[in-house]
């Protein structure tokens, strides 16, 4: 699907018509290139990462206790001795708690607010062939399907989950956003941040572009519904269940 090359991101795709990797790869480079800029601002050195204490010692924390589970694997863990090494990590933890958190949740509603489409539950095993259930679905699908599917409680119970699952607070903070405006009163920093978000409305209007490009039949797909979980939206003016938007972080 992609191989290495030296185009934004490190990578080329194979496959044009793939909504997430596109849309993703490009929230990636934005991404990176905002940790880059901001590690570059703090460590002029490969020696000042090894060197400090603090960050040392949180890194370790991560792998030896957040992933005491993973020992065995240290050949997963960057070592955090460079510059680079620190931005890769950096770039890879805000891209799973923000972009890949987002792209995998807040479409559920969509796919899943019609519980038949996608049922929390099944009450009855799936039937084998020349059993005497096949034969009940054979008879009647309908019937056997309803008595399939949950009851209109539990089913009630699944919708509800998801929709909380799928919306966006009035609260929530995007990605290129700042809770408060007095996070820091660096002027180099604060233009490195503009030009972070000026990254994501690029980004935001390729998705644009793209999904109406009648060539790219994946984006909008039997339904017609664009695909947009990938889309910044860095104003961040909508809020419910808008299937898009990245938020800063998983916030449950």
């Amino acid at each position: 699907m992609a191989s290495s090359s030296n185009e934004p991101g490190g990578l080329t795709l194979h496959i044009e018509d793939y909504p997430y990797a596109v849309d993703g790869l490009e929230v990636w480079h934005a991404i990176d290139g905002w940790v880059r800029s901001y590690c570059a601002h703090f460590y002029h050195s490969d020696k000042e990462v090894d060197g400090d204490a603090e960050l040392q010692a949180w890194w370790h924390d991560v792998r030896t206790v957040g992933h005491g589970d993973r020992q065995g694997d240290q050949a997963c863990w960057l070592a955090l001795d460079t510059v680079d090494h620190l931005a890769q990590t950096l770039s890879t933890l805000i891209w799973i708690a923000s972009a890949l958190h987002a792209a995998v949740n807040f479409g559920q509603y969509a796919y899943a607010g019609f519980p038949p489409n996608r049922p929390t539950r099944c009450r009855r095993f799936v039937p084998l062939p020349g059993s005497p259930e096949m034969t009940q679905l054979e008879a009647d699908p309908e019937k056997f399907f309803l008595e399939m599917v949950p009851d209109r409680f539990t089913a009630t119970l699944g919708l509800a989950l998801i929709e909380v699952l799928s919306n966006h607070t009035s609260d929530e903070v995007y990605l290129g956003q700042r809770a408060t405006s007095t996070w820091t009163d660096d002027g180099q920093l604060l233009r490195l941040l503009d030009r972070f978000r000026e990254d994501l409305r690029r980004v935001e209007r390729r998705v644009e572009e793209r999904n109406k490009d009648p060539r790219l039949k994946n984006r909008r797909g039997p339904a017609k519904v664009p695909y947009t979980l990938l889309f910044p939206d860095v104003a961040g003016q909508e809020k419910g269940l808008t299937g898009k938007g990245i938020p800063n972080s998983v916030s449950i």
